[in-house]
């Protein structure tokens, strides 16, 4: 028989609730701990200018924030911004030793936001492309890392890399803090009531997978519906088409109307007591469409469904409360979060997550093995198999830490009015054609140019420093819905300003002029 190193009651714990965290942190909180133990460490890590000085980076311009146009908040609030919000994060830049000190959501309110302090934070942003500023249009496909989290990256690979859980060592134990820490902030991030209810997967396509696998071989059987929009990414569509034909059920589309929103009378309409999973992504990445998740939600539970929401595209944009949609699942990827690449979350609801068999074996999610028994950890170990993204956890709760520093109702309000000035803007391309006009949506720009195709269009942009995306954004029903194979698409982020928005639209008058 195999045990840990260490037994599982004896693991560190997790950082206290966000309720415990009214009263402030105290030297006895294990993540201020870690952070104390990378300060002292003998591990010297790169001063702050070595990583945050551009004039360092070859072909990077000024950190000067570029000049905004009509949307930009007015000199005032952004004086006041930048008094209450001095460029720093819960990481002190002249110390990247540290690791993050706590879970998001500290006592005190968030600082006022503005763009051009948003803009500071990202290294990448005042790089040249081909003689150009650099103009980041491609959020959708994954967001810019502010220096906070690549300064967090290299602390901890400098003075804490280990692996977590089963060591005896004072480095395990405090890797495991910065884990386990970064599962509770997602847990506060996503409104959820305990970190329990909280895995850590590779990112949104191996969450659902996960739950089709898991939730779905247990639950589905002949005749049984998935109910899936035609908005979704082909990550929320593929994996049920998988588990529905092993399972004989049937993955029914939800078709949208005109605008693209989806057509909410049909989706009345198809469920039914046969219906054992809805599939809704609670943000589009080819439409923008934000659907009305909850009261979708609400109506699936009436006839005994569960139902699963992609986050991926909504976490960045605005607030999400797991408990107040009432959804069962929700999945969320890291790097469209201004975090590191393969690292997201998978939020089940705890009576759910219970009775999930586990996906994968190996270390980690057992508690004993020999060649006639297996013992299995407790949820949510038991779906963490084997050797997690240890950093990309640390680096996650750095990025929530600095998103959540700001207002994220003002960031909501900032994005939103760049949208509408971004398609006002637009407009007076000619033969530009956006997709989508849904009330509700985020910041994605979906379009199609005539007499261009669009890896063309993305080829001009790229010669003015300008990153779109080109093609079937892997929502290809989404694009047929309007007779398209491929589109266009730019896609907006806190730290986009309309002096980029002006760029796009005159490059692109400037391609229709050269035709």
């Amino acid at each position: 028989m195999t045990t840990p190193d260490v037994p599982r009651s004896l693991w560190p714990s997790a950082p206290p609730a966000p309720d415990a965290l009214a009263g402030g942190l105290t030297s006895a909180d294990p993540v201020t701990a870690l952070a104390a133990a990378l300060v002292t460490s003998a591990v010297t890590a790169p001063s702050a200018s070595t990583v945050t000085d551009p004039s360092t980076v070859p072909g990077t311009d000024s950190l000067a924030a570029p000049a905004t146009g009509p949307v930009t908040a007015d000199p005032a609030a952004q004086a006041a911004s930048s008094a209450a919000h001095p460029v720093q994060s819960t990481i002190p830049i002249a110390q990247p030793t540290h690791l993050p000190t706590a879970p998001v959501g500290l006592p005190g309110q968030p600082a006022p936001f503005s763009p051009e302090l948003a803009r500071r934070d990202f290294p990448i942003l005042h790089r040249t492309v081909n003689g150009h500023p650099l103009v980041w249009l491609d959020n959708g496909a994954t967001t810019q890392k502010p220096r906070q989290v690549i300064e967090t990256l290299a602390a901890f690979y400098g003075t804490a890399n280990s692996n977590i859980h089963r060591g005896a060592h004072t480095m395990a134990r405090e890797a495991t803090e910065a884990y386990e820490a970064g599962r509770a902030a997602v847990a506060q991030f996503l409104g959820a009531a305990s970190p329990d209810d909280i895995v850590f997967v590779r990112g949104t396509t191996e969450g659902i997978n996960l739950v089709a696998q898991t939730w779905g071989r247990a639950n589905l059987g002949p005749g049984d519906d998935i109910l899936v929009p035609v908005l979704e990414h082909h990550s929320n569509i593929v994996p049920w088409q998988l588990i529905a034909k092993e399972t004989r059920a049937r993955v029914v589309p939800v078709p949208l109307q005109p605008d693209g929103q989806i057509d909410l009378n049909a989706y009345a309409d198809l469920l039914s007591m046969r219906t054992q999973l809805v599939a809704v992504s609670q943000a589009s990445n080819v439409l923008g469409t934000v659907p009305p998740v909850r009261e979708m939600t609400a109506l699936a539970h009436r006839y005994g469904a569960k139902v699963l929401v992609d986050g991926a595209q909504a976490v960045a944009h605005f607030p999400v409360d797991v408990q107040d949609l009432d959804a069962d699942f929700y999945v969320f990827s890291g790097h469209k979060l201004f975090a590191p690449t393969g690292i997201g979350a998978l939020y089940a609801k705890p009576e759910v997550m219970r009775n999930m068999a586990p996906w994968q074996g190996g270390g980690n999610m057992i508690e004993s093995v020999d060649f006639t028994r297996t013992t299995y950890a407790p949820v949510p170990h038991l779906l963490e198999a084997g050797t997690g993204h240890i950093s990309g956890v640390v680096g996650l709760l750095s990025a929530l830490n600095w998103l959540t520093s700001f207002d994220r109702d003002a960031i909501a309000a900032y994005e939103t009015s760049l949208m509408a000035y971004a398609q006002q803007a637009l407009a007076t391309v000619p033969g530009l054609e956006l997709l989508g006009s849904a009330p509700d949506r985020i910041a994605v720009l979906t379009f199609t140019l005539a007499g261009h195709d669009p890896s063309t269009i993305a080829d001009w942009l790229d010669r003015d420093g300008i990153a779109i995306r080109a093609g079937h954004h892997c929502a290809q029903p989404a694009l047929a819905h309007y007779g398209l194979e491929s589109a266009a698409r730019a896609s907006l982020a806190l730290y986009n300003t309309s002096e980029e928005v002006d760029k796009l639209v005159a490059s692109l008058h400037r391609l229709q002029q050269a035709a």
